[in-house]
């Protein structure tokens, strides 16, 4: 593949991306953040195996800044105890993430990614539910 055709199809990728972030709403955009940081760590895993250093840095890199902005993402007034839990969990896998990037230790990305399955999973899960509520609150109500 030439050079021409790689870079064209990148551009047509994160132009695409960009399209979907424009058009997305708030959960939507969180389970963007949720389906990349899983991309990213099986990205990482990849270069790691194919001893790509600046490319499996790039990965982690990206990886580590969604994190951050699930862990930015947290409003702590809402349910306290479980954003705490939350966000350790985001810290925790950060910390992981960085020690894989240093030591190539494809377990902890595993591990990584066990982590973050179960609220991938649950956040795929609740989106009919949070449309249903949505709709239902702009429903105006009938005044007898």
């Amino acid at each position: 593949m030439s050079y021409m055709s790689r870079n064209g199809s990148a551009l047509y990728a994160q132009t695409r991306a960009q399209g979907s972030v424009e058009g997305a709403d708030r959960h939507q955009l969180l389970a963007m953040l949720l389906d990349g940081l899983v991309d990213r760590i099986n990205q990482a895993r990849g270069h790691i195996l194919h001893k790509d250093i600046p490319a499996k840095g790039q990965a982690f890199a990206k990886a580590i800044a969604m994190l951050n902005t699930l862990r930015g993402s947290l409003d702590h007034s809402v349910e306290p105890t479980l954003t705490g839990r939350l966000d350790a969990l985001y810290d925790y896998i950060t910390r992981r993430l960085l020690h894989a990037q240093i030591n190539d230790d494809l377990r902890a990305l595993d591990e990584c990614e066990r982590l973050i399955a179960p609220i991938r999973e649950a956040w795929h899960t609740i989106r009919e539910p949070y449309l249903a509520e949505l709709a239902q609150a702009k429903t105006p109500v009938a005044v007898p």
